[in-house]
């Protein structure tokens, strides 16, 4: 019989170079609503940084504009304080919606070059960049006098945030209003104990939402 032709070796498969990594893109936050709606500002990779996503931003000024009884989601005249403000989103939405001075306090450094950007960029005459404790910073208002305190204090920083509500509290306008972000839910009895009251709340993934005022103006 005739003999078969002898097998060829298999071609060894061709080792593939492990595929290139493309550049992240810097991480952006939007302005959702008033004068700079839509603006786009870079946001510095930083650990533990965690812009408020855009939807818990929408509601939030959605409930701040319900306080402010003006249309359009406006904030008028406002005076506010971004005490832990980080990208700055809080503070820089609340300028673009017609506040009067708005306070963004950070400790970082990068962050607040970065801040300092953001205001150059936006000619956002109302808002001052400080570097600072943000509690040091709410210590400091004059009693009353702010109709908004955002507190978003870095999540894995638990021993800020009482201190900061404490100081939050005596600072905040009668008709005003604190909202915080936090990694639980705060208890009714826990905010009673510094004189506020849960008004609004959501939670949004690991986001724990809260719109606090004066206890003696939350109705029953």
């Amino acid at each position: 019989m005739p003999q078969k032709p002898p097998k060829k070796n298999a071609a060894a498969p061709a080792s593939r170079a492990p595929a290139a990594k493309r550049p992240s893109r810097p991480s952006e936050v939007r302005i959702i609503g008033g004068e700079w709606k839509r603006t786009r500002l870079a946001v510095a990779d930083k650990p533990g940084l965690r812009p408020t996503p855009d939807r818990v931003r929408e509601t939030l000024f959605n409930w701040l504009a319900s306080l402010a009884g003006v249309g359009g989601g406006a904030l008028p005249g406002w005076h506010c304080i971004d005490a832990f403000a980080g990208t700055g989103a809080l503070g820089l939405e609340a300028a673009s919606r017609g506040a009067a001075h708005v306070l963004l306090c950070e400790q970082d450094a990068a962050l607040v070059a970065q801040l300092q950007a953001a205001k150059a960029k936006l000619s956002a005459e109302a808002v001052r960049v400080e570097r600072g404790n943000g509690v040091t910073a709410l210590e400091r208002a004059a009693a009353g006098s702010l109709q908004a305190v955002f507190l978003d204090p870095p999540f894995d920083n638990l021993a800020l945030y009482e201190p900061a509500l404490r100081a939050a509290a005596r600072a905040l306008h009668a008709d005003g209003a604190i909202y915080l972000e936090a990694p639980r839910r705060w208890a009714a009895e826990e905010l009673a104990a510094l004189g506020l009251a849960e008004f609004r709340y959501l939670k949004a993934g690991a986001v724990h939402a809260h719109l606090l005022r004066r206890a003696v103006s939350v109705p029953a």
